[in-house]
Order: structure tokens, then C-alpha cells, then sequence
């Protein structure tokens, strides 16, 4: 048997929900302002501790500064950096503990330099993995007899200062830029162990074509106008440079 009086229940419901926000009004309106300064500055607590995990343990952003990896990056390339499966840093803290994951043959990858681990991380691609032979010669790289087929560099490659060919050893990885004849890599201090590898670039989320100088460590007045300047003159925004993958 239906229900005499729908309209009625339905009004009730409608005071009795009125009620209980008014009440729940008057109950926060009494809470003391030194509670809710304590209760606002424990949330963004919370959340700066989530944010700061997930920077440190996931992915992190970083900026080209030099141009060592064109065409692949521009100087001014803003990137998006995953350290899933590589490396996972602590916050507040210059350490990182190395993963499980291990880089393939000619992917992109950014590493603390093992002869400077204090400077700013280096960006190169792997080209040797652990145990190859790698050779240069006749403006091209040889792996293990080989020649790999390489359509992302700007010019013949040149073996530099290390003696060829030469044999990468266990859990290092020969790195080089794509722009040969301007890369200070792996031809020049040998390989990278696995324990300095943090990450790879997965987009590029922003690229300015602003002075270098922008981009190096410690210009931050310099960085500041170029981001200004950018707002105020969007040509400099490289816009077809936005959201590429790696």
C-alpha cells in the first residue's frame, strides 16, 4: 500500500538535511581560531609531505641548458622526468636508491655525472650496454662488429679521447649526445654505472627559445624574465615542441 502523505515525508527530509547543515554551521563557528589555523596548517602539511614523495620517488621536471642532444632537445626544453622502476630519492636528502629497472639501447636517459655527482644531472642516450664492445670509426659507432643505425644524431661521430674500441663493463652503460660534435659524454670519462641512472624523460612540457644563459645553474633572475618575457611575447614559446614524447 502506497504511502498517504509523499509529499509531506518529502518536505520533512528537506527540513531535517536544512537542520543539520545549520547545525554543523553553528558547531564550526564556535571552533576557536587557533584550532582552525592548527587544522589548516596540519592539511598543508599533508599535503606538501604527499607532494614532496611523490616528486622524489616518481618523476620530478627538468631543463635543457645546453645543446648536446639536438634535434632530440633544444636548449629550453622543460621535461618531465619518471624515476618509476629506476631510482626512487629520498626528500630533504641528496640520496636515491637505484631500482629495478635497467635502460635499453638507444633510449634517452638522465644520470648524476659520475665524475661531478654534485653538479646539475646530465641527459644522454645510451648507446653500450653492459659487456659490449664499443667502437668508432669511419664517422660511425660499432657495437660488438655491428654498425648501429643511428637517425637521430647531427653529424658523424668521433671517438675523442677514449682509447677504442672499448669494452663497457658490468652495470655501466656507454652514454653519448645526439649532437656528436658538441657532447661531453662517455667518449670523454667512460661509462655511467647503473647507481647514478635516476630516470628518463617522458614530455616535453614546455620550451622556451630564450637566451642559454636562462638555463644555467644558479640564474635565477635570468630565468624569472624569461618566463615573464614569454607570457608577454608567446613567439618565443616553441609551441609545436609541447606534449612530445620520448
Amino acid at each position: 500500500m502506497g504511502n498517504p502523505h509523499p509529499q509531506k515525508d518529502r518536505w520533512w527530509c528537506i527540513v531535517k538535511v536544512e537542520t543539520e547543515k545549520a547545525e554543523k554551521k553553528k558547531s564550526e563557528a564556535n571552533v576557536p581560531m587557533k584550532t582552525k589555523i592548527q587544522r589548516e596548517v596540519i592539511a598543508w602539511f599533508w599535503v606538501g609531505l604527499v607532494f614532496l614523495l611523490i616528486n622524489g620517488a616518481v618523476g620530478q621536471a627538468r631543463v635543457i641548458p645546453s645543446g648536446s642532444m639536438e634535434k632530440t632537445l633544444l636548449i629550453g626544453d622543460h621535461l618531465i622526468m619518471s624515476r618509476i622502476g629506476y631510482d626512487a630519492g629520498i626528500p630533504f636528502t641528496n640520496w636515491h636508491i637505484p631500482l629495478w629497472r635497467n635502460p635499453k639501447r638507444q633510449q634517452v636517459i638522465i644520470f648524476k655525472p659520475p665524475f661531478a655527482p654534485d653538479t646539475p644531472d646530465y641527459v644522454k642516450r645510451v648507446i653500450g650496454l653492459p659487456g659490449d664492445t664499443v667502437d668508432i670509426h669511419d664517422g660511425s659507432v660499432w657495437i660488438n662488429g655491428k654498425r648501429l643505425v643511428e637517425k637521430y644524431t647531427t653529424g658523424p661521430t668521433e671517438p675523442y679521447e677514449l682509447h677504442m674500441p672499448y669494452k663497457v663493463p658490468a652495470d655501466c652503460y656507454f652514454v653519448m649526445g645526439d649532437n656528436r660534435a658538441n657532447s661531453y659524454d662517455s667518449r670523454f670519462w667512460g661509462c655511467v654505472p647503473r647507481n647514478d641512472i635516476i630516470g628518463t624523460p617522458v614530455m616535453i612540457y614546455m620550451s622556451l627559445d630564450v637566451s642559454p644563459e636562462a638555463w644555467e645553474p644558479g640564474q635565477f633572475r635570468e630565468r624569472f624574465f624569461a618566463y615573464a618575457n614569454a607570457i608577454l611575447h608567446p613567439g618565443e614559446v616553441r609551441w609545436k615542441r609541447i606534449f612530445r614524447t620520448f
